[in-house]
């Protein structure tokens, strides 16, 4: 799969240094919306989660990492019109791997292990090229409409 430097428009939104923000970059170059938009949107849905029993001491931002299954999350993605696919479930092993003959094209919004990237017509989009050479496990994507 090819890759592109892409930091979602974090630079010009006047972000520097270091984050756990990937959530907020691929859901911004996936959706074409500005890197401040989906970073104010995301910060207010962290704003709703709970603190579980698994989860006691932290919470989910959108500068350090978004807790991806929660439903707000979830909620906020059905209103900007994109659906989850997932590509793997307990006890299957993995069957989409992060290459461009395995995933559909378009854009997407592909989740892996403790990541988030977004691929665009079979193109890798983040800050560093994350396929592990093709082998790198695609739990599952979002997609426009469906």
């Amino acid at each position: 799969m090819r890759w592109v430097y892409d930091d979602g428009g974090r630079k010009a939104a006047g972000y520097r240094g270091e984050t756990g923000d990937c959530v907020v970059r691929a859901v911004a170059i996936a959706t074409d919306q500005p890197y401040q938009v989906v970073y104010d949107a995301l910060s207010r849905g962290t704003q709703s989660e709970r603190r579980s029993k698994w989860n006691k001491t932290r919470r989910s931002s959108a500068r350090n990492g978004v807790h991806t299954s929660r439903r707000w999350f979830k909620d906020y993605m059905r209103t900007l019109g994109w659906t989850w696919t997932p590509t793997m479930g307990i006890g299957t092993g993995c069957q989409v791997h992060l290459r461009t003959e395995e995933l559909p094209h378009g854009r997407l919004i592909v989740a892996l292990s403790r990541h988030y990237a977004a691929v665009i017509d079979g193109v890798l989009r983040d800050l560093s090229d994350c396929s592990r050479g093709g082998m790198r496990c695609v739990y599952g994507y979002y997609s426009k409409g469906a």
